[in-house]
């Protein structure tokens, strides 16, 4: 099988370990099935499509809706570069799956409307599925409502015409959406469990996205959660994008 393509954005070590070690052990994938690029460490370069069995592109603390005097040299290459990819993958429609900042990638490149009205807490959130998205191939396997983690600034608050909205949630609009019939991008996250998230909580605790003092009890409201559905969605991706590769078995 061809290696997916995971995209990085997370400075901190912790977190950026922790992100490509979910990715590997929540989609059924060996290392050498899943090859990072951390985008703050250096330029993406050029991809060639054909090299790769489908691309991930996971979260961070950048945000497109931050004044553009106050976004740093990185981060402005690091839009420059995904930009520039997605122009290719779009018009290839070619299997690409983005989370959290992800959605914001493919969404502005999209012409959605990506503004701070529908930020979310760090948590548990029900995600809907909407008539399409239970249609969906990819998403269609999950209930039709089910718990993911979220967290982020900034959301889309309406998608171009084009793009098919698959999920939403009481507070975000946008949870999921798809464009052609391979391009895929979720504001909550599919990679994500109850330790990963401790471990996020841990390393973005003074970054903006809670009070500080209320991180024990973010973390209990975590352990409480009982969110099983959102990998399905990651390993769908690899089954369905990995040339007929059956995922390994997960433990336990």
């Amino acid at each position: 099988m061809k290696p997916f393509l995971l995209l990085a954005i997370r400075a901190e070590d912790a977190a950026a370990d922790n992100e490509y070690d979910s990715f590997l052990s929540l989609g059924g994938l060996e290392e050498g099935d899943l090859r990072r690029v951390r985008l703050e460490q250096r330029a993406l370069g050029e991809v060639d499509l054909g090299d790769w069995s489908g691309i991930l592109l996971g979260g961070g603390p950048f945000n497109y809706t931050e004044p553009e005097d106050l976004k740093t040299p990185v981060q402005r290459r690091v839009e420059a570069d995904l930009h520039g990819l997605l122009d290719r993958v779009v018009q290839a429609d070619f299997p690409f799956l983005g989370a959290c900042y992800g959605i914001g990638a493919l969404g502005c490149h999209q012409g959605a409307v990506l503004d701070r009205r529908f930020s979310e807490p760090v948590g548990p959130v029900e995600i809907t599925l909407t008539p399409q998205g239970r249609r969906d191939p990819l998403l269609g396997a999950l209930p039709a409502a089910f718990e993911a983690f979220t967290g982020h600034k900034e959301a889309i608050s309406q998608l171009p015409g084009h793009a098919v909205l698959l999920a939403s949630s009481a507070d975000c609009p946008v949870q999921a959406f798809r464009v052609g019939a391979n391009v895929y991008a979720t504001q909550f996250h599919p990679e994500l469990d109850v330790a990963g998230l401790f471990t996020r909580i841990d390393v973005y605790k003074h970054a903006g996205y809670f009070d500080p003092d209320q991180a024990d009890e973010i973390k209990a409201q975590a352990a409480r959660s009982h969110i099983t559905w959102p990998p399905a969605i990651l390993r769908g991706f690899v089954g369905r994008y990995g040339q007929g590769r059956r995922p390994r078995a997960q433990a336990g």
